[in-house]
């Protein structure tokens, strides 16, 4: 009964902090509710017993890719984004509207076609030892992770210097 209740804590948290941060007309406000979102989701991994799961999603997700977000965020000049409010039209409404309904009936279809769905619920209750997992993420076999990920790292280290270079002010002389 605890699980439940702080499970549906959590969700209220995810769900409120996800629709704010879509909504809020202020950017860093926005990178501070998807903080709340990721927090929240290593939180439903701590409450399923992941705890590795939830280590990485604090460590990486929560305290890395927001921290990206909000140096992407204080790299854009402020004269930028004051002023900056966008009138929300009708007809870009029923567009997107149109567009997300499109896109479920496709994501639908292919997960019928594919039988997906059965095959997720045929699973069995087996859990993957620890050791499995490491190996998965640090081998640089078929199907292991690393080289992914060290090409991921390398490529936000060159969107990072190439922000600073695009926010670097020259003085022209």
């Amino acid at each position: 009964m605890a699980n439940l209740i702080v499970f549906c804590i959590l969700a209220v948290v995810i769900l409120g902090s996800a629709i704010m941060s879509v909504l809020t007309k202020r950017i860093m406000r926005s990178a501070t509710f998807l903080l709340f979102v990721l927090f929240g989701i290593a939180g439903i991994y701590f409450l399923l017993d992941y705890t590795f799961l939830g280590a990485v999603q604090i460590s990486i997700y929560a305290g890395g890719v927001t921290m990206v977000y909000i140096f992407a965020i204080q790299l854009v000049s402020k004269r930028t984004l004051q002023g900056l409010v966008e009138q929300i039209k009708g007809s870009r409404v029923l567009k997107g509207c149109l567009l997300s309904i499109v896109g479920f009936v496709v994501m639908a279809a292919v997960l019928l076609k594919s039988n997906l769905m059965s095959a997720m619920l045929s699973t069995t209750d087996t859990e993957l030892p620890m050791q499995q997992i490491g190996t998965a993420l640090l081998g640089s076999d078929k199907y292991q992770y690393v080289l992914p990920f060290e090409f991921i790292s390398v490529f936000l280290l060159a969107c990072i210097i190439g922000g600073v270079m695009i926010a670097r002010k020259e003085d022209k002389k």
